[in-house]
């Protein structure tokens, strides 16, 4: 037998007001004492860290990341041994890496592109105040899958005729960041 679908009410962990969700919110801002809450695979609510840039421009809506700090032990061989994209890769990869992964709605090109531009050229992250910020619709949970698909394509993306990549990616857990 299965059991019945059971709707669950979301109350603050901090103040015990509901919180008003949206269906596929994952985590959210109290609007009453403004503590950040994120929903667990299990469907608890657990405080979770939620930081603004201080770049996000007047009267705009930010755009939330999970933010977190990785490591990347990469093997990769290339059919050509003209060039030396397998030397760029280990150059690359030889520092910790800060991973910018969409925790709002957005399609699979604007997540590539936005997280291979920062992965190599991130935005600096300097606290400001909070503002009002897009759903969060991608868990915690889904960091690792993300920045595991952001290596490859970084990898991809380089002008050789690639013939093998394995890869160890170690990340820190990840912070939600508004940003513009």
């Amino acid at each position: 037998m299965s059991r019945p679908v059971e709707l669950v009410p979301l109350n603050c962990i901090q103040c015990s007001l509901p919180i008003p969700a949206a269906v596929n919110e994952v985590a959210w801002l109290c609007p009453t004492c403004g503590t950040s809450l994120a929903l667990t695979e299990a469907g608890d609510l657990i405080p979770c860290e939620m930081r603004f840039s201080a770049n996000l421009p007047p009267n705009s809506k930010g755009r939330p990341f999970w933010v977190t700090e990785g490591t990347v032990k990469i093997f990769r061989q290339s059919y050509n041994l003209i060039g030396n994209s397998d030397q760029e890769a280990l150059q690359f990869w030889s520092q910790a890496r800060r991973f910018f992964i969409p925790a709002y709605e957005c399609g699979l090109e604007e997540m590539l592109t936005i997280g291979t531009r920062w992965l190599a050229d991130p935005p600096p992250l300097i606290e400001g105040p909070k503002t009002d910020f897009l759903p969060i619709t991608h868990s915690a949970a889904d960091v690792q899958a993300f920045a595991e698909f952001l290596i490859l394509a970084v990898e991809a993306a380089r002008k050789d005729k690639v013939k093998e990549i394995r890869f160890e990616l170690e990340l820190q857990p990840p912070t939600l960041w508004i940003l513009p």
